[in-house]
């Protein structure tokens, strides 16, 4: 259940913060997301604000399709 939790929020983390401006701002909104994710279900808030930086971050090189 909890990987499930995770995967969702990384997921949502990376449609949210996928075209926000640089990797900073997508970093940032990303851990935001995860740490509020994680929190919300109960999770380790850091780990799912260092999965949803982590994601935030490198979104725009994995999925460039959703950022035009």
């Amino acid at each position: 259940m909890r990987i499930l939790t995770l995967s969702l929020a990384l997921a949502s983390s990376l449609g949210l913060a996928a075209c926000e401006g640089t990797d900073l701002e997508r970093g940032a909104l990303g851990a935001g997301i995860g740490a509020a994710g994680a929190a919300a279900t109960g999770g380790n808030v850091a780990a799912g604000a260092a999965i949803g930086g982590a994601a935030g971050v490198v979104c725009d090189d994995v999925t460039p399709q959703f950022c035009r």
